[in-house]
């Protein structure tokens, strides 16, 4: 008996011992069977990425001055946007799943990682620099509570879990919004300034160049040790070789990927209102053109991917590497940020 009759035999053997099950256990069966088919195409259809918010400040022209305009606002709006999304989009917050289909899904808890990461930034940032006048000077009620609570754990399901406490900084941001909007509150700003603005792009370009070495390391390189590099009297707590291996798991690339995704996904919105927030600013120092090539290069990185798995081929085979694609965008963009950054600091 060949493999091919061996097979055939093996699965009648089968439906008929199917057939001869109890009704009870039959319908046990079609259940779960129900159930897994029902979960796989939930977790496809949450797979897939929400639309970006379209800001009118993605045009080549400068956003027109408004006299009802408040500075400080459009950036508001977009950090709510975006944590709302992140809770609200289909299939909601998926990283604390304990069922299925999230509990097998590790590609949308990625990209959602990407987007908290950039949330978190921004809210620290307005905490920390735009909604201060000086390093003295008082921190903002509302951001006080909001940006603890975006740094709460990522994959907390119960008592509390993350999405209360997402939901619960998105009401103290809405709060900030608002007493901002109140021309009869002083004690609610938001400081469009040149050092405000190069401190939160410094954190950006940090995030952007981590994800850079770990795209760019999908296909496993060498590379030449300078972490000490610059300053001859630098030193460091272990030491280490001068050439080092970097290479991300296999089992990791599409992670990694899908976080890089995500935090640019993020990004765009952010950074187009700060194209509105800090339009004076933006355009006394030129920069603004700057700005537009950064969010060009991001918004690069949310094209369609038509095949069905992150290919990982090698740097010049046949295969294509959609890490490699990905890291050279989010290079060009971290450039981009490079060259803003320098703009803003001069006088």
């Amino acid at each position: 008996m060949n493999f091919i009759q061996r097979l055939w035999l093996g699965t009648w053997d089968s439906l008929v011992n199917f057939f001869k099950l109890t009704k009870f256990l039959k319908v046990i069966v079609l259940l779960i069977i129900g159930y897994v088919l029902i979960s796989t195409g939930l977790a496809v259809y949450w797979s897939n990425t929400p639309q970006r918010l379209d800001f009118s400040a993605t045009a080549t022209t400068a956003p027109a001055a408004s006299e009802t305009a408040i500075t400080g606002v459009a950036t508001v709006d977009a950090l709510i946007y975006i944590t709302e999304t992140l809770l609200n989009k289909p299939g909601g917050y998926l990283s604390n799943d304990k069922t299925l289909p999230g509990v097998w899904m590790d590609n949308m808890p990625r990209w959602e990682f990407g987007v908290l990461v950039q949330t978190r930034d921004m809210a620290r940032a307005m905490r920390k620099d735009f909604s201060r006048s000086q390093s003295q000077s008082t921190e903002d009620v509302d951001l006080a509570e909001a940006e603890p609570r975006l740094h709460f754990n990522s994959d907390s399901w119960l008592f509390p879990s993350s999405e209360g406490e997402y939901s619960k900084a998105v009401e103290y941001l809405k709060s900030y919004r608002q007493r901002l909007a109140d021309s009869s509150i002083q004690d609610a700003q938001f400081y469009a300034r040149a050092d405000n603005l190069n401190a939160w792009l410094s954190d950006v370009s940090t995030r952007l160049g981590s994800l850079s070495q770990k795209l760019s390391a999908s296909v496993g390189q060498r590379r030449i040790n300078t972490d000490l590099a610059g300053d001859a009297e630098a030193s460091q707590s272990t030491s280490s070789s001068k050439e080092l291996e970097v290479k991300t798991p296999w089992s990791k690339v599409d992670d990694v990927f899908y976080e890089a995704r995500g935090s640019a996904w993020a990004l765009v919105h952010l950074l187009k209102a700060i194209d509105q927030d800090f339009a004076s600013v933006l355009e006394k120092k030129n920069a603004r053109i700057s700005l537009l090539q950064i969010i060009r290069e991001l918004e690069a990185t949310q094209e369609f991917v038509w095949s069905p798995f992150v290919l990982n081929g090698s740097e010049f085979g046949l295969w294509a590497n959609h890490s490699l694609v990905m890291s050279s965008y989010i290079t060009r963009a971290n450039a981009a940020i490079i060259d803003l950054r320098a703009l803003l600091s001069q006088g």
